[in-house]
């Protein structure tokens, strides 16, 4: 941890609105911000000694960039959080390995007409990408992986009419996240922007009782967090995306980004230890 002396954090106030079970941040940003010369590079190799995973939110990027240089170097996985777009994080997303979005972003970023042809335009412009995920808030989430092996004679499918059709798949009555994948061995492709190889995996959220559901702050970082750890567990996607939405379900149901989160031991994890 670097620290600045007579430096300030970032901190936010939250103000929840329990009826309308919204909320409304505040944000103060922390003084001065780090820069590369903060960092010095025996720190940055002891921060990375033993790592398989570096994670970025986008902030301060001229630092991160220095620390995502020697990760990459290393051959250490890179995961990139993006909310929105921001100063610096196109160099940031050429060395990422894993790419975790908003709503918004994917379209923003790609100008793309959809958010699933936004998902085949990323893994055309980041060819280093392993998959990308764009989270949906209570819609779930989608995710679009690249195959690792290409054949020549994979199926082309349209990525909108493939989403649709793993739509109409889920079971309606399931209040637990579900996720629905296509086949692995496809060709997917948008309109205008090309193909890719790998295969498309829906997930649903939980659906959380309204009298449960306290506070959404973090839910976003709560479904980010879980993934970083079922990356490093080893669980394949259709097991995280399940996971990662139900540790963000799980979270919403106390007040706080961080009260509600669940341990290990929790009950409604069980399921995912096997």
């Amino acid at each position: 941890m670097v620290v600045s002396e007579n430096g300030n954090s970032p901190f936010t106030y939250v103000i929840v609105d329990n009826q309308m079970k919204t909320r409304t941040c505040i944000f103060t940003p922390g003084y001065p911000g780090m820069v590369p010369e903060d960092l010095s590079k025996s720190s940055l190799c002891s921060a990375l000694d033993d790592a398989s995973l570096v994670y970025f939110d986008g902030r301060f990027h001229e630092t991160a960039l220095v620390v995502a240089e020697e990760a990459s170097q290393r051959k250490i996985s890179i995961l990139i959080d993006a909310e929105r777009k921001r100063e610096g994080l196109d160099d940031l997303l050429n060395l990422a390995t894993y790419l975790v979005c908003s709503e918004k972003f994917p379209q923003a970023w790609t100008t793309a007409p959809s958010i699933p042809s936004a998902l085949v335009s990323i893994l055309l412009r980041l060819p280093n990408i392993k998959f990308v995920i764009a989270t949906l808030g209570d819609k779930g989430c989608v995710m679009l992986e690249r195959s690792i092996n290409e054949a020549s004679e994979m199926a082309e499918t349209n990525v909108e009419s493939l989403l649709e059709s793993l739509r109409q798949k889920v079971d309606r009555n399931v209040t637990i996240p579900t996720c629905i994948s296509s086949k692995s061995s496809l060709r997917v492709s948008a309109d205008g922007i090309g193909a890719v190889s790998g295969r498309l995996l829906m997930c649903t959220a939980e659906v959380v009782p309204p009298l449960e559901l306290i506070d959404t702050t973090g839910a976003g970082d709560a479904f980010i967090g879980a993934v970083l750890y079922a990356l490093c567990a080893g669980m394949p996607p259709e097991k995280m995306l399940p996971f990662a939405s139900q540790v963000a379900a799980v979270g919403c149901r106390a007040l706080g980004a961080r009260s509600g989160l669940p341990r290990r031991t929790d009950p409604r994890l069980a399921p995912f230890w096997h």
